[in-house]
């Protein structure tokens, strides 16, 4: 599904250049549930939005779907982004002023989805992750875990079949930490791949393949034994 190759990430300002992503040589097969760990800084993030065609490479080659994206105008992107790919992020990002249904119908409104059809997606994903009781509710009258069970029903109801997650049980306890991972680990077993960042080697177990990554490199891989 998504190959880079010799991959790059440079930031420069007026006084100052630094190197992100260093050289990056990486496969990821559909169906995996890839972890991606290492220390603060390292580059982990900046390679995740890259995957979420949500920063762009300084150099060297993506290809998703076997089509290359680096150097993609917005417009093509953004349309990619929206066809193939979800999103769950540390910090949850839900609007405060919307209620729990229409956060998750957000993901859906620029798809050309009609109405009813846009209400029967919402109610499956609130279902699947067990937040339907609490659809008129808006995030101030959520706890944390259940915020993110909202985020994680926003990222799948436009049905991707890529969902990057970015440290998604960083502000969660352990037990809804661990409610989380069930949930993506389900989610992959019915056939979503997933990529994920995170500092939990506990939570990185879930996956079938870990990617450490240092200073802007891949530093080693490992598989799950079966």
């Amino acid at each position: 599904m998504l190959t880079l190759r010799n991959l790059s990430r440079v930031y420069r300002t007026d006084t100052v250049e630094t190197t992100a992503l260093d050289g990056i040589d990486l496969d990821i097969l559909a169906g995996e549930f890839v972890a991606i760990m290492g220390p603060s800084g390292c580059g982990k993030s900046t390679l995740l939005n890259i995957l979420g065609l949500l920063d762009s490479p300084t150099g060297g080659s993506y290809r998703f779907h076997d089509q290359e994206v680096a150097g993609l105008p917005e417009a093509k992107l953004a349309d990619v982004r929206k066809r193939h790919i979800g999103f769950i992020f540390q910090s949850f990002n839900l609007v405060d002023e919307l209620t729990v249904a229409e956060n998750i119908e957000l993901a859906l409104l620029y798809h050309g989805i009609p109405a009813s059809e846009r209400r029967n997606r919402v109610r499956a994903a609130m279902d699947r992750v067990g937040i339907a009781h609490r659809a008129d509710h808006r995030p101030s009258q959520l706890s944390g875990g259940q915020q993110q069970r909202v985020a994680v029903a926003r990222a799948v109801v436009g049905r991707p079949d890529l969902i990057l997650a970015d440290e998604p049980t960083g502000n969660l306890d352990t037990q809804h930490g661990e409610e989380v991972m069930g949930m993506l680990q389900a989610l992959n077993r019915d056939g979503a791949t997933i990529v994920m960042v995170t500092h939990s080697p506990a939570h990185a177990d879930y996956a079938s393949r870990v990617v450490n990554m240092l200073d802007g490199r891949v530093l080693v891989e490992r598989r799950r034994a079966a």
